[in-house]
């Protein structure tokens, strides 16, 4: 008996033992067959004070930011001691190694209130990137501080109501890769522009739109071999603008729009290029738009608009900008007739208003069938509107005025351009069809009418149906008798501009002064009409102001 004892000790001794090998073995093959879980340090406890002490130094206003999706992403920042990890915060990015905090978006974070070089933000010396833009700093000067975050790469201040001149600072800031201080009413004089390129080498990008300059633009941008964004947008430059900053075969984006007393001409593109927008708007850049122009494969808008450029035609290689969505060539020189440009046909705007072409309108436009807004006011085109015109279905805005175009509009034909807010026909030799002719519900929602020396006799009644007008111009017609009742219940609460001079009208519809119903009116004439009895009343929303 002792010995079946013995034998059957032994037997459960050897079960258990295999027992627990197989339970080791289940063991190792669960742990590798689980995904590993890495375990990401929390933020450091210096930097998580800083970042609450900074969001103590602000109040939160709704009016701060521009942005209509602003909120206040500081408002959830709670203390570590709650089980709050900074490194979770709304706008706050971490290193995964260490922990410190390397990212900082507050953009449009509906913060308030003054920033001087004392502020906790400057604590934080390992941040790369800081974004602070839309927010309003109530006319801080940038502080001295920012010099003490010396890795910066990325440092966006635009549009957050910094004032003064631009601190010295930044100019220690040497790995900044991207720079953005625009719509601020800041100054770049001490240090100036040159300085600013000479010790920032590696910047890709810089903003600095609406930013005081006044200077001329420095030939060392042509060494900034990153470079892909220069917007130095209304800052007062002046003087020639060096052609080797065209030739930047990285650049992608290039405004100097709203700097009237900048000069420059367009040397020859290369096919090398990357520009995908070229803004020279409000400059007085001069001379020829070269045929190489049609070497910018990769261009997306395209504006010289108000310029100098007076050497006459258009080039036809503009047709071989097949990525063009907006060219505005408006309010220069060109002249003769408009070439075919049918070849773009991802255009959304095109504006040639404000030259010298001839001509008919051109009848291929027809095949620019996402064109959205079309302005070919001012030039000497003739004949009439092409019907092919009015297939466009996509158009929003359409200019047409001060051309010498003829023949009879029947507004009937807007009936499929429901899309269509903006018809501008004044100062042609243009007749409209009577409005018993026009099926008034039909007709798209206008939001600006110009229909100014159509030889119009009657008030359109279309215009019953319109609630949405702000600009309403039946100016110089042959429109007879009193003005209709039923006008003052058009468009009640948009129409802020009505001009109904140089007719035969003879006054109101009604036999006691007319409060005008307008709320947001600002103009209306009735000046040269033949108008007797009383004066119209201002709405008194004008009458209060």
């Amino acid at each position: 008996m002792e010995k079946n004892m013995g034998s059957s000790t032994l037997y459960y001794l050897f079960m258990f033992m295999r027992f627990l090998v197989l339970l080791s073995g289940f063991h190792l093959m669960v742990t590798d067959s689980s995904p590993s879980v890495v375990q990401h340090p929390l933020c450091h406890g210096s930097d998580s004070s800083a970042l609450l002490e900074f969001k103590q130094s602000f109040l939160i206003e709704k009016f701060a930011s521009g942005d209509p999706s602003a909120y206040p992403k500081v408002e959830m920042w709670q203390p570590e001691r709650e089980g709050s990890d900074c490194c979770s915060w709304d706008g706050v990015e971490c290193d995964t190694n260490n922990g410190h905090v390397i990212g900082l978006d507050l953009s449009s974070s509906c913060l308030y209130g003054s920033i001087n070089s004392s502020s906790s933000l400057f604590r934080l010396v390992h941040l790369l990137r800081l974004d602070l833009s839309d927010n309003d700093f109530n006319y801080s000067k940038i502080p001295h501080g920012v010099g003490q975050l010396s890795r910066l790469t990325s440092l966006n201040l635009s549009s957050s109501r910094f004032s003064g001149q631009i601190s010295s600072q930044i100019l220690e800031l040497s790995k900044l890769v991207f720079l953005d201080l625009s719509s601020n009413p800041l100054h770049l004089h001490k240090p100036n522009l040159r300085n600013l390129v000479v010790n920032l080498t590696q910047l890709k990008k810089l903003h600095l739109n609406e930013v005081n300059i006044s200077s001329r633009v420095p030939d060392v941008f042509a060494n900034l071999s990153s470079l892909t964004s220069l917007l130095l947008e209304n800052c007062g430059l002046h003087g020639e603008f060096p052609t080797g900053i065209f030739h930047l075969s990285s650049l992608q984006f290039l405004s100097v729009r709203n700097n009237p007393d900048l000069t420059g001409l367009f040397p020859e593109f290369h096919h090398t290029s990357s520009l995908k927008l070229l803004a020279l708007a409000g400059t007085s850049f001069s001379g020829r738009l070269p045929t190489s122009i049609g070497n910018l494969d990769s261009l997306v808008e395209l504006n010289i608009s108000s310029c100098n450029f007076t050497s006459g035609l258009i080039p036809s290689s503009l047709g071989r900008l097949i990525q063009l969505t907006s060219l505005d060539l408006s309010r220069n020189s060109f002249s003769g007739q408009i070439p075919s440009l049918s070849n773009l046909k991802e255009l959304d705007t095109l504006d040639l208003s404000y030259n010298q072409f001839i001509g008919e309108i051109p009848s291929w436009l027809m095949n620019l069938t996402r064109l959205r807004r079309l302005y070919l006011a001012g030039n000497r085109l003739e004949g009439p509107i092409p019907s092919s015109l009015f297939g466009l279905v996509n158009l929003q805005c359409l200019y047409l005025e001060s051309n010498y175009l003829n023949g009879t509009v029947d507004l009937n034909i807007l009936s499929e351009m429901k899309n269509l807010i903006e018809l501008q026909l004044s100062n042609n030799s243009l007749s409209l069809l009577s409005s018993i002719n026009i099926n008034a519900t039909t007709l798209p929602t206008f939001k600006a009418l110009g229909l100014n020396s159509c030889n119009v006799t009657v008030f359109p009644d279309f215009l019953q149906n319109q609630d949405e007008l702000e600009v309403l111009l039946l100016r110089q017609n042959k429109i007879h008798g009193p003005i209709p009742k039923w006008l003052w219940n058009t468009s009640k609460e948009t129409l802020a501009y009505i001009d109904l001079s140089h007719n035969f009208l003879t006054g109101f519809d009604q036999n006691h002064p007319v409060v005008l119903p307008w709320s947001r009116l600002r103009i209306l004439d009735l000046s040269y009409n033949m108008l007797q009895g009383f004066l119209p009343i201002p709405p008194q929303s004008q009458r209060m102001n």
